[in-house]
C-alpha cells in the first residue's frame, strides 16, 4: 500500500515548489535527493559567515509580481542588482554591452557614435546567412565586441571553437545605448536575505525529506511508496539511457578563503581571455553586502561532461534535441509520473521559470 500521494525525486526548486503546493492541498509527499542536502543547485554553504553559492551564482529576477510575492512569503529578498564586469586584454569593462562598455572600448560618448561604430563593423565583418556562432556574433555586433567579450569566453564555456558552434546559440546579443549596468531588465531582482537555503527550508517545512538517497538504487521499492512520482532528474536516466545519452556541459568550482575583506569589489567578474582556464570569479559576500573580515571567492571552470559529473547546461543542438523528443514521447505515455525541471525537460531554465513551471504543473495536477 502507498504511504504517500507523491514521491518527489529531487529537492531543487521544481521539486520543492511542487511538494509545497501538494502539501498545501492536503496531499502527503516524500522528497528524495541524491545529494546530502536539499535545494539542488541553489544550495548555499556557510563559510566564514558568508553564504557561498555552491553550484554557481544564482540571482533571482522576474517581471512577474505574483512570482516575486510567492518567493518573498518564505524569505525576504534584498535589493541586490546584478552588474557584472568583464576582464579582457588587461582592462575591466561593464556588462551588459552598454554605453559604459562602448566608452571603455572606443571612447564614444553619444549613442549615435556607438551605433555608428557597431554598424560600420557589422558592414565590414558580418555575413547575410551566418553558418556558425562566430559569423552570427560578427553579424550582430561586429569585430571589437566579438573579439573582446564573446569569442574566447564562449570557446571556454563550450569547449569548442566558435566556428564549430551552431549560430543559434546566440539568437541575439543585448546591446544598450544607455549608461545602465543592470544586467537584467526585470522589475524584481534580489537575493534571499540569509541565503537560498531559507527559501528551500520554507518550501519543504513539515514535509518528509530524505537526503543522500539515490532513487535509482531501489527504484521499485521507492515507486511502491507513492501513488504518483514527480521526477526532476535526467529524463534519459529515468529510462536507463535506452535510447542514448543526452549531452551536457559540466562545471568545476574551486573555492578559496582569502584573508582580506574585499578581493574584487564586485560579486561577478568574467575572465574573457583564453589564458585563464576559468570563465569567472564569484565573490559571494557582495550578493548580501557582507562586511565579514574574510572573503570567499569561487573560480568557475567549464568542463566536458560524462554521466559521473554534474549536468549543468544542456547541449541543445539538433542531435540532442531530436533524442530528447524521443524520450519526451515515452514520458507522455506515463500515467503516474510527472516530469519537470531543467534535467527532465532538457532545457536551460532561470529560477523564476522553474518555479513558474512547477506551479503550473502542480495547479494542473491538483485541480
Amino acid at each position: 500500500m502507498s504511504n504517500y500521494d507523491y514521491l518527489i525525486v529531487g529537492s531543487g526548486l521544481y521539486g520543492a515548489v511542487f511538494a509545497h503546493e501538494a502539501t498545501k492541498a492536503g496531499k502527503k509527499c516524500l522528497v528524495l535527493d541524491k545529494r546530502n542536502h536539499t535545494g539542488g543547485n541553489v544550495y548555499c554553504e556557510n563559510t566564514e559567515g558568508i553564504n557561498v553559492h555552491k553550484y554557481g551564482a544564482h540571482i533571482f529576477h522576474t517581471n512577474d509580481k505574483g512570482l516575486w510575492d510567492y518567493v518573498n512569503q518564505f524569505v525576504e529578498f534584498n535589493n541586490y542588482v546584478n552588474s557584472p564586469l568583464a576582464y579582457s586584454k588587461n582592462k575591466l569593462y561593464n556588462l551588459p554591452f552598454n554605453m559604459n562598455t562602448f566608452y571603455q572600448l572606443w571612447g564614444t560618448i553619444t549613442p549615435k557614435e556607438a551605433k555608428a561604430k557597431i554598424e560600420e563593423q557589422i558592414l565590414l565583418f558580418g555575413v547575410k546567412d551566418p553558418k556558425n556562432l562566430e559569423e552570427q556574433a560578427l553579424s550582430l555586433v561586429g569585430k571589437d565586441i566579438y573579439e573582446n567579450f564573446i569569442k574566447e569566453y564562449t570557446e571556454k564555456q563550450w569547449g569548442r571553437k566558435a566556428t564549430e558552434l551552431p549560430a543559434f546559440i546566440i539568437k541575439r546579443l543585448p546591446v544598450r545605448f544607455t549608461f545602465d549596468n543592470n544586467y537584467f531588465n526585470d522589475k524584481y531582482q534580489g537575493i534571499p536575505i540569509g541565503g537560498y537555503n531559507k527559501l528551500i527550508d520554507g518550501l519543504l517545512k513539515d514535509i518528509d525529506v530524505q537526503t543522500g538517497v539515490d532513487y535509482f538504487s531501489d527504484k521499485k521499492k521507492f515507486d511502491k511508496q507513492a501513488k504518483k512520482i514527480v521526477f526532476t532528474g535526467k529524463i534519459d536516466e529515468f529510462y536507463g539511457y535506452k535510447l542514448g545519452i543526452l549531452e551536457y556541459r559540466s562545471l568545476n568550482f574551486i573555492n578559496e578563503v582569502l584573508d582580506t575583506d574585499n578581493f574584487q569589489g564586485n560579486a561577478v567578474v568574467n575572465y574573457n581571455d583564453a589564458e585563464y582556464e576559468f570563465t569567472r570569479i564569484i565573490e559571494h559576500k557582495h550578493f548580501e553586502f557582507g562586511k565579514q573580515a574574510k572573503t570567499v571567492i569561487t573560480k568557475e571552470y567549464p568542463q566536458e561532461w560524462d554521466i559521473n559529473k554534474e549536468a549543468f547546461y544542456p547541449i541543445n543542438d539538433a542531435k540532442n534535441q531530436a533524442l530528447f523528443e524521443e524520450y519526451k514521447k515515452l514520458s507522455l505515455q506515463e500515467e503516474n509520473v510527472i516530469f519537470g525541471g531543467r534535467l527532465s525537460e532538457y532545457k536551460y531554465y532561470d529560477m523564476h521559470q522553474v518555479i513558474a513551471s512547477a506551479l503550473t504543473s502542480a495547479k494542473k495536477e491538483l485541480s
